[in-house]
């Protein structure tokens, strides 16, 4: 009977319960290269271990597509389906995660997560081996408990992020917090908001400023620079990161900031297990000629321990049921999995010890049984101070203090610096003697570095870079540059200083400090000779406006001065005196007159033609005086446009310059202004790149052989403004052409990794800054030596035209003199008159009259008015009475 059962055993053990091969996917965004590797590593090992699925192999499938595209995500786990999978991990992106969920309750499909999840309940058909946001958010809190916060801020960039740190919120109903909530905004750089915080802060310089940050690991690193570079990393600015990918941040730049920066880390990098991990990574990448990494992230632990987890689950199903196949699954056709709640329910049973600790589920399938070593930055990197249990457990055993009063210096180091010479940057002395050393140099980068050793206290040695170029990448999959840059990153020179731009390119392999001067690509071009000439260049002393005022003031003079004339009793004379009997009155102010009068005063000649009344000499005198402001102001502007003339140039921009093929154009062939042109996504620098990738003879070697082409004629050199602005000043010839292209600046570039000397060259410079000194070495070497000020210009460069607001107040003058002139014109007719005139009824008439004669302007010639006398009752004088007044107006060529 015992030999039956053991026959019995023996045979149940040989049957294979699982398929022999079982297939997994694997879902990854794109360029997750360092989770794929631990995908595929987490298969081949439990493949390796017999214990695990000892009559099965585990096959890996895996598909690749843009985060967030939820139709591609769709398409590529519709395909990895109909392989027959036995389950489906990933992906990253909750988008498309929302979406492979969804078609995994519907073919009940076992769905294993690995990423951040907001979710307060779990799915049936789904796992996720990262914490439980909550538990996270409880961690954050106990640390921020222990640390005594009060009053502190919360930035965060992506949407997650505030529902991530929800839980702060809802403890300031409980306890006395202080909490300000800002968001990065994507169209301004993290330095703005760092600068916002600041000046908040600003007011009391005494405390200390506590963020907790949370932004992607990928930003992460960009995050802390730019605030380091807005003194946002003293010794007053503490950090909690929420990242749990803190250890795989190269944090080297900051180790000697004396801010207080602590992180979380789920990893277990002490095990032997991430070791082996660890090694077996860079050992594939290296196949793969990838870039190596220092350490494992969260995301690839997590995908590695939910494989042997998943593997784990399999084998338990196995002890506990027959399945003889994982079925293709077509999206179009529905057809139901193999026992997906099955395995997930083991998985939730289930308990390991992987890469992250221990991986245990409560009841409800969330993983909240785990543990976070607390990390914290020293001067020696991240330093591991206690561990985490969220909320039952906290314990920090060494807390890094920052260094007050130790500071990182540079003193009794000396070091290598290349430069290239370039004017007024860097130049060679002109000496009778012969000079060694840092001795043979001068210019504005020579005279930074020597304020910046007296400063910081090192010693330096200057070289000049070998191939006289700034720096380019000649071959990008070796990554080697030439020029300062590939010296620097040789190890030739610790440290270049000179007009070198700071970009992004040079940026990924090259520390720099902050800019020392700010500049831009602009146009140098050779003066235009030939100035403007115009036949008319006599009217532009006055603007079209003046000059119809002119014509029109003196149009109304002339017809005033005629008016007046004729209205005036003063201005008619006899031109017969010897007959007594009939008097013809003659009046020279006809209208071609009054308007000869009035030109030939204006043109300042005499005219054989007087006024004799009042009335007119008032209108002529106010008419002498409007003529002598604007012959004054004529003749002054008419000077000056006359000596100054403006020159026309051919080109005014860039835009210019990319529509005419005249006049050809170039750059340095080696430098940051070509990079520029060349991976520009602006039409108008594409276009010029393009002409120029043409023409390669219009890339010059250095910038003396440049200013050569330039005065050669047709040639206009792009190059930075500051280097434009020491010609400008010494070459009279040569000009600046528009405004800057770009916007970038000049900064000293250290060996990538040495963030501590960057660092205090920055600080530095920054002192020098403040002292005033980069201002005087800038005025010593653009204005004042090797020639400065030569071609410094007058300061009255162009003359305007004289507008109605310069001369208005002349002709206002004019017309209340011509109304003067009038008005006193009019007073004398009274006088002449009314002392022959009985009634003021007959005065009104005869003025009526005399008007309607004058405006007729029939004749220049009247006959006299005749007048009766009379007694007056007055016995003691007598007057003449007018009984009857005759009036004969007719023309003196009519009379009989």
């Amino acid at each position: 009977m015992l030999l039956k059962w053991i026959f019995l055993w023996c045979c149940l053990c040989c049957i294979n319960a699982l398929p022999s091969v079982i297939r997994l996917g694997r879902l990854f965004d794109a360029d997750e290269i360092e989770q794929e590797l631990s995908y595929q590593i987490a298969v081949d090992w439990v493949n390796e271990d017999r214990t695990i699925l000892p009559k099965s192999v585990l096959k890996a499938y895996k598909e690749t597509h843009e985060p967030d595209n939820c139709f591609e995500a769709t398409k590529k786990v519709c395909k990895l389906l109909r392989y027959g999978l036995a389950g489906i991990f990933g992906p990253q992106s909750p988008m498309a995660a929302a979406h492979i969920q969804s078609i995994s309750d519907a073919l009940e499909m076992p769905h294993i997560e690995s990423r951040w999840d907001y979710k307060l309940q779990r799915d049936d058909l789904s796992i996720n081996l990262h914490p439980r946001a909550s538990t996270l958010n409880q961690a954050y809190i106990d640390v921020v408990r222990k640390w005594e916060w009060k009053d502190f801020i919360i930035v965060y960039e992506e949407n997650e992020g505030i529902i991530r740190l929800q839980d702060f919120l809802k403890e300031t109903a409980t306890r006395n917090w202080n909490i300000q909530v800002y968001r990065f905004q994507p169209d301004q750089s993290y330095r703005t908001l760092f600068r916002q915080i600041q000046s908040t802060f600003s007011k009391q310089p005494d405390k200390d400023i506590c963020i907790i940050l949370d932004v992607p690991r990928k930003h992460l690193k960009s995050v802390l620079k730019q605030a380091q570079q807005v003194e946002m990393m003293t010794v007053r600015n503490k950090y909690i990161i929420t990242s749990l990918d803190l250890h795989t941040i190269d944090l080297e730049d900051f180790q000697y900031s004396r801010a207080n920066i602590t992180g979380f880390r789920l990893v277990k990098t002490e095990s032997s297990l991430y070791k082996e991990l660890l090694n077996e990574t860079n050992y594939r990448l290296m196949n793969l000629r990838e870039n190596t990494v220092d350490s494992i992230s969260t995301a690839s632990a997590l995908i590695y321990d939910s494989v042997v987890l998943f593997s784990k689950a399999l084998q338990d199903l196995d002890y506990g049921k027959h399945v003889e196949t994982f079925p293709a699954i077509s999206c179009d056709d529905i057809t139901k999995g193999t026992d997906g709640t099955s395995i997930i329910n083991y998985m939730k049973s289930n308990k390991i010890i992987g890469v992250t600790g221990l991986v245990h589920f409560d009841v409800q399938g969330f993983r909240s049984s785990f543990d976070l070593d607390i990390l914290q930055l020293s001067k020696e990197g991240l330093k591991k101070i206690g561990v985490v249990l969220p909320g039952s457990y906290l314990n920090i055993t060494d807390i890094v203090e920052p260094e007050v009063t130790t500071e990182y210096t540079l003193e009794h180091r000396k070091y290598i610096i290349t430069t290239i010479l370039n004017k007024p940057f860097a130049m060679l002395k002109n000496s009778p003697k012969q000079l060694s050393g840092n001795e043979r140099y001068e210019g504005f980068t020579i005279d930074l570095i020597e304020e910046l050793s007296k400063e910081l206290h090192f010693s330096y040695e200057i070289r000049e870079v070998a191939d006289k170029k700034y720096g380019v990448e000649i071959d990008k999959q070796k990554g080697i540059w030439n020029g300062m840059v590939g010296e620097v990153l040789s190890g030739v020179a610790d440290m270049a200083i000179a007009d070198l731009s700071i970009s992004s390119k040079r940026e990924k392999v090259l520390d720099f400090t902050l800019p020392f001067m700010n500049t831009g690509i602009s146009i140098l071009f050779k003066k235009p000779t030939e100035k403007v000439k115009s036949l008319f260049s006599f009217l532009s002393p006055f603007s079209a406006e003046v000059w119809l005022f002119v014509m029109a003031a003196f149009l109304g003079v002339s017809f005033i001065l005629f008016l007046v004339g004729r209205l005036s009793p003063y201005e008619w004379d006899n031109i017969n005196p010897c007959r007594q009997d009939d008097k013809v009155e003659e009046n020279y102010f006809t209208i071609l007159n009054s308007m000869w009068f009035t030109i030939a005063s204006l043109m300042q000649q005499g005219c054989e033609i007087s006024p004799r009344s009042s009335a007119t000499r008032t209108a002529a005198g106010i008419w002498y005086f409007f003529t002598l402001i604007m012959i004054s102001s004529y003749t002054a502007n008419l000077a000056a446009f006359l000596t100054i003339e403006k020159v026309v140039y051919p080109i005014e921009s860039a835009k210019d310059l990319s529509q005419q093929t005249k006049i050809k154009y170039g750059c340095l062939a080696s430098g940051s202004t070509k990079i520029f042109f060349e991976t520009s996504s602006i039409n108008v620098y594409k276009k010029m790149w393009a002409f120029m990738d043409k023409h390669p003879e219009v890339l010059m070697e250095s910038n003396e052989k440049a200013k050569e082409e330039v005065y050669k004629g047709n040639y206009a050199y792009l190059m930075e403004s500051a280097s434009i602005q020491f010609l400008t000043e010494r070459e009279c010839n040569l000009t600046q052409i528009g405004g800057l292209l770009d916007h970038k600046g000049y900064g000293i570039a250290t060996k990538k990794g040495n963030g501590s000397l960057s660092s205090w060259l920055s600080s530095g410079i920054l002192k020098l800054q403040e002292g005033g000194i980069l201002h005087t070495l800038k005025e010593r070497w653009w204005k004042q030596k090797r020639g400065g000020g030569k071609c410094v210009e007058a300061p009255s460069g162009t003359v305007r035209e004289l507008g109605l607001g310069h001369v208005g107040g002349v002709f206002v003058v004019l017309l209340v003199g011509i109304l003067l002139a009038a008005a006193v014109g009019a007073l004398e007719f009274l006088w002449k008159y009314r002392k022959y005139i009985s009634s003021e009824e007959d005065v009104s008439k005869l003025m009526a009259k005399d008007l309607k004669f004058a405006l007729t302007c029939s004749s220049s010639v009247k006959e006299v008015h005749k007048f009766k006398k009379k007694k007056l009752e007055s016995s003691q004088s007598t007057m003449a009475d007018v009984n009857d007044i005759k009036f004969s107006y007719s023309d003196f060529s009519n009379k009989g």
